[in-house]
């Protein structure tokens, strides 16, 4: 990589900040909307022509691809907040060793995932006591998009390296490119093929191995720029960077466990309730995650904002960009919860039929109005921790996540009653200590203080 190059991306630590935020998220924000418009298309198409039983079969058989999404996402996260310092500080001949090791690493924790889900596939759906009209559904599902594993960890490895270095226009095609492929194939394969759960789940791993040939593309092309080499002996691990990637990376697989690990049990526990309460949550699990999107974009991109002014020492600029994530992502958040209250019948409509799912969402959509704004909150003030490159507290927060979830699911058992809406109001108000915790850090201070990551 020639420090003469200039580098892909945008430099984010001059001009006005809320114009500079708003631009840097939309492309996130899109591409957020579009990987659920994607997803979304399984539910809708099997909730439509299959019923509650594909339905649940989908949505529990894709427990754990959702349970490896984000932490590709996590782990690819860490790379992107020590790319953003080091572009931040100018390191150019730092970056080409930090892209070799975090593409090898992605790489091959795919491949160990991806095995494990092929051999215990039928144990992970016990575990979550999947209905056993769905099971077979379920199994398929899970089988087929286990062998996509590899893809999700690529595309999130190379998009988090453009997002680091300030491109965040081009995810947006690559993600557009496996969205046309998905609605493609789900409707060739489901409805015309009429292969059900199975069409469904080609679907989803050929859109992911399209988002990961644009990316690999791009990057190729970019390749002089990004210090990329399509060579054997270019995938290796510096040890220095990979304890750093590590060190950011750990306290986000850990979160990430707790996190999907306490929704992998309310879901458990939700399937015990048979087929209408599962498929009322699967489908609100989808709406909501549909609205957290827009509040994600503000949050990612603050982030990579926040980490590339740290680089650069600008610590007046870094305060300002934390208020106006606030901001943004607090106004975003009351817009979908006015959604949830005002039109939840139509929101549950455009998944299913089934009257009873539709009747039944409306308290969940109702409950989870008030969720997403404490998200909103946590999640702005997270933003501070991720890019500061604050291992310690986002440990510590990545334990809580999921630990306060399932403790105020018991808490409100104890209140109401072992009913499926003590297992939403536990969702509603999981962030609330985690966020709070981020607010405590950002008050304090001590990002300002603390050694950049290349430092350690």
């Amino acid at each position: 990589m020639s420090s003469g190059k200039k580098l892909v991306g945008k430099d984010l630590t001059t001009g006005k900040i809320y114009p500079l935020l708003i631009a840097f998220a939309v492309p996130i924000i899109l591409t957020g909307l579009i990987q659920q418009i994607y997803s979304m298309t399984d539910l809708v198409i099997i909730g439509k022509y299959v019923g509650s039983v594909g339905t649940v079969g989908v949505s529990t058989g894709g427990e754990l691809s959702d349970l490896m999404t984000p932490l590709a996402s996590s782990l690819a996260m860490a790379g992107q907040i020590y790319i953003a310092q080091l572009v931040g500080q100018h390191a150019e001949e730092r970056l080409k060793s930090v892209i070799s090791t975090l593409l090898t690493m992605m790489l091959l924790i795919s491949i160990i995932f991806m095995v494990g889900s092929l051999v215990f596939y039928h144990q992970i759906l016990t575990m979550l006591n999947c209905p056993s009209e769905a099971f077979s559904a379920a199994a398929s599902y899970l089988i087929i998009t286990a062998l996509g594993m590899p893809f999700i960890f690529g595309y999130n490895a190379i998009t988090s390296i453009l997002m680091g270095m300030g491109e965040s226009k081009r995810p947006l095609l690559f993600v557009s490119v496996a969205a046309a492929m998905n609605i493609v194939f789900d409707l060739l394969f489901v409805i015309v093929f009429k292969m059900d759960v199975v069409g469904t789940a080609i679907a989803t791993v050929g859109s992911q191995i399209g988002a990961f040939a644009a990316s690999f593309i791009f990057m190729y092309k970019r390749r002089d720029q990004l210090g990329f080499e399509l060579k054997l002996s270019y995938f290796k691990m510096n040890r220095r960077d990979l304890q750093i990637i590590m060190k950011l990376g750990i306290p986000q697989i850990i979160r990430v466990i707790s996190v999907q690990g306490s929704m992998l049990w309310v879901k458990a526990c939700i399937n015990n309730f048979g087929l209408i309460v599962s498929a009322t949550y699967s489908v609100g699990n989808k709406i909501e995650k549909f609205e957290n999107v827009f509040v994600q974009g503000i949050t990612q991109a603050g982030g990579a904002m926040i980490g590339q002014n740290i680089g650069a020492k600008k610590h007046d600029r870094v305060n300002d960009v934390m208020k106006s994530i606030l901001v943004c992502s607090t106004a975003l958040a009351l817009i979908g919860a006015v959604l949830f209250v005002v039109f939840p019948t139509q929101l549950y409509s455009i998944f299913s039929n089934d009257a009873d799912v539709i009747q039944y969402g409306v308290t969940f959509l109702r409950i989870m109005a008030i969720g997403i704004i404490v998200s909103a909150v946590a999640a702005s003030f997270k933003s501070i921790a991720i890019g500061a490159g604050a291992a310690l507290l986002a440990l510590l927060i990545g334990i809580l996540d999921g630990m306060c979830r399932v403790v105020i699911c018991l808490a409100a058992i104890l209140i109401i009653g072992n009913v499926s809406n003590a297992y939403f109001w536990g969702a509603a108000f999981c962030q609330v200590i985690p966020g709070l915790m981020c607010l405590g850090y950002f008050l304090s201070g001590k990002w300002k203080t603390k050694k950049l990551l290349s430092e350690d």
